[in-house]
């Protein structure tokens, strides 16, 4: 089986080519909505990933995210660290924790945690540690509207 290698300089890749990137070729970039957050498309649709994408987020210690919604639904992988995630559902679902309500509460989280936050519902983020908080998301694939909640 052929690999091909992805450059920053794709634009759009073949879906039906397999991509292998390099950690060393992954650029991260600051998030607007918060000051310590920053993000990295590891897989995308300029990866040829037609359905999903996979992104790689670090939470500095004492950032803050506020809260906010997006339009899509969105699954999260806790990687390292430990922090506070707040969720506040307005979608037509309660967000639940093992079978159990979490409407508007607030969670300690920590590596192999995992969560699905559902497309609409209100979350925040909160690193209280001295240590770098970092997950995955996977979400399908397109554009990702934030929309920031005045309290």
């Amino acid at each position: 089986m052929s690999e091909r290698e992805a450059t920053d300089d794709e634009s759009t890749a073949d879906p039906a080519t397999p991509t292998v990137r390099r950690a060393e070729d992954i650029e991260y970039e600051p998030v607007d909505a918060a000051e310590g957050l920053s993000k990295a498309v590891l897989v995308g649709e300029d990866h040829g990933a037609e359905n999903l994408a996979i992104r790689r987020f670090t939470l500095a210690p004492g950032a803050e995210v506020p809260k906010h919604r997006n339009e899509i639904e969105h699954e999260q992988y806790v990687l390292a660290g430990e922090y506070v995630v707040g969720i506040d559902s307005e979608a037509s679902e309660t967000p639940r924790v093992n079978g159990e309500a979490v409407d508007g509460e607030e969670h300690t989280v920590k590596g192999g945690d995992a969560l699905h936050i559902p497309a609409g519902a209100v979350h925040w983020y909160r690193n209280e540690r001295d240590l770098e908080g970092a997950f995955l998301c996977a979400v399908p694939t397109g554009d990702d509207a934030i929309e920031l909640v005045e309290e």
